[in-house]
């Protein structure tokens, strides 16, 4: 088998040994026949994420340096899912420096790289950027990031004609998602937390709403907007939505009350947004309390 760098149809994931981009690349080895190249720098991403699988090639390095990192691939390259930002809300206050490296300059660093080698563009955008009428863009450094590259990628399209997909998430759960320190899950925060037999913690006032999905759903909308090729927006949720004290009920476990945080949204937004694509809306088919439910279960 030729070497990675002489394949043609490349994937390239950012990210790809963390929560989401590791189920990506996994969906990606089933669906399709390419040769995948993960790119991460390791800051959420872990190598116990990684896949044995001859197909994938996984490298250590930050976006800054994609043109670098990636230039002797450009020409295979069929398209990059860039999913290599920083995730979290509450975090981008303390870590405001790291969150603008990332989803600022790094990311800018992808789109320029994609625009100037012709390569097809999958984004991870956030439902973070979404609720209160869109006022939420400006609630935290990680909502404000991630709208100016939704502002800079339709410019880009309507300058030089920028070809890009575009998912919005919603709070993601299932495997591999993490549990411990600043970048855990509310859902992999229960998790260990439950199996350490010790209080589940929530944020004040704990009626905040969030549509809990599957990372299986989450990928596969992912994928399907690879196949597309539209140019669209798409959303992936669940439409059944929950308070975080009604989530950390399901685990029946004692509950303990923490004070407000800043950017703590209180809603998680299902809307449209005002630009010249309308969001194509998937909803997920793998429901939360059956995921609790199986997990409690089985341990």
């Amino acid at each position: 088998m030729p070497g990675i760098s002489k394949m043609k149809n490349l994937i390239i994931v950012t990210g790809g040994a963390g929560f989401v981009g590791s189920n990506l690349i996994e969906l990606l080895l089933k669906k399709t026949k390419y040769q995948i190249i993960s790119v991460d720098n390791y800051s959420s991403g872990s190598k116990k994420n990684h896949l044995k699988n001859k197909r994938v090639k996984y490298l250590k390095g930050h976006t800054l340096q994609i043109q670098k990192i990636l230039n002797k691939y450009k020409k295979n390259i069929k398209s990059i899912f860039h999913f290599g930002e920083f995730s979290r809300i509450f975090q981008s206050f303390k870590k405001f420096n790291e969150c603008y490296q990332s989803n600022s300059i790094g990311s800018q660093a992808v789109f320029k790289f994609c625009l100037d080698n012709k390569i097809k563009l999958i984004y991870s955008a956030t439902s973070a950027s979404l609720g209160n009428k869109g006022n939420d863009k400006n609630l935290s450094p990680y909502a404000f990031t991630k709208s100016k590259n939704l502002e800079l990628l339709e410019n880009l399209k309507k300058w030089f004609n920028f070809k890009f997909e575009i998912i919005f998430f919603y709070n993601v759960y299932g495997p591999r998602q993490i549990k411990v320190g600043d970048m855990a899950t509310v859902i992999g925060i229960f998790e260990n937390q439950y199996l350490n037999r010790k209080p589940l913690t929530v944020v004040k006032p704990g009626n905040q709403t969030r549509r809990f999905t599957h990372i299986f759903d989450t990928v596969q909308v992912c994928y399907e907007a690879f196949k597309a090729d539209n140019c669209r927006y798409y959303s992936i949720s669940n439409k059944n939505s929950y308070s975080i004290l009604q989530v950390a009920k399901m685990f029946k476990s004692k509950i303990i009350l923490l004070k407000p945080r800043l950017g703590e949204r209180y809603a998680s937004a299902l809307t449209k947004i005002s630009n010249n694509n309308k969001i194509i809306q998937k909803f997920g088919k793998l429901q939360l309390k059956d995921y609790v439910s199986s997990f409690i279960n089985s341990h």
